[in-house]
């Protein structure tokens, strides 16, 4: 069975076919800049050119960077914040004809990590991480997700100016804009594990985005005692996940 996976983002809205019994894509993926601003109609109309280069007729998983809740979006961090309180379900559906399951970005990661990736078979609690231009996150408990976590804005520390957001001290970004060594990073990033390890007691972190590509440089220099492991999805598990949670709409 195959399903259509689309994956927005702040830069660009991209998608492809999945198979979801194998988690990989058949089809070579189709990426078109997101508009700015990202206004839902905006967006909705560059989703729907996507589905138009396949000439698709089915149900579509989507994901969205943001919190979303039945279909409604409920933040707005790297998007255009008209989407706030939007039914992005609903505008999706209508502008593409098409049934549309919405969920957040990372969980959608999450959810292809689980099934095909570092977490498959994994139980307890595991929490994936990905590192870009923020830090996303899923959490699973007995490989069931808790939804729209989203702990990259968690204030982990504390400065003259109030709460410094996790993605604000240790994302990808934050590295290239410091000019941060490898180490230097690592150690960012072991602050936020020893933080996330407080609050969860996870059993395994899944660490993914761009930069998991590059664990070797960063993965042997963390020490907190929690097991972590590269995620194994790059670039398509926001797709390959999107397609996996609408697999209910083709029942």
């Amino acid at each position: 069975m195959e399903i259509l996976g689309i994956d927005i983002g702040g830069s660009g809205i991209k998608g492809a076919t999945v198979d979801l019994k194998k988690g990989k894509l058949t089809a070579n993926r189709v990426r078109i800049a997101t508009p700015q601003p990202s206004k839902p109609e905006a967006v909705a109309r560059t989703v729907a050119k996507v589905v138009a280069r396949f000439s698709w007729e089915g149900p579509i998983g989507c994901t969205f960077p943001a919190v979303v809740k039945k279909g409604v979006v409920y933040t707005a961090a790297n998007v255009d914040s008209e989407w706030i309180g939007t039914n992005g379900r609903k505008l999706l559906q209508a502008e593409t004809g098409c049934r549309v399951e919405l969920l957040n970005d990372a969980d959608a990661a999450g959810i292809a990590e689980m099934n095909f990736g570092a977490g498959k078979g994994r139980k307890g609690t595991v929490l994936v991480l990905t590192f870009g231009t923020g830090i996303g996150s899923a959490l699973f408990v007995d490989r069931r997700l808790m939804p729209n976590t989203e702990l990259g804005h968690l204030d982990i520390l504390y400065g003259p100016q109030g709460g410094i957001e996790a993605e604000h001290y240790a994302s990808d970004l934050v590295r290239k804009r410091e000019r941060l060594s490898w180490g230097e990073w690592a150690g960012r990033v072991d602050y936020l594990l020893g933080v996330l390890e407080a609050l969860f007691s996870p059993d395994l972190f899944i660490l993914g985005g761009g930069v998991s590509k590059k664990h070797s440089k960063y993965l042997p220099l963390l020490k907190t005692k929690t097991e972590v492991v590269p995620a194994q999805f790059l670039n398509d598990a926001g797709i390959v996940g999107a397609a996996l949670a609408a697999k209910r709409l083709a029942r």
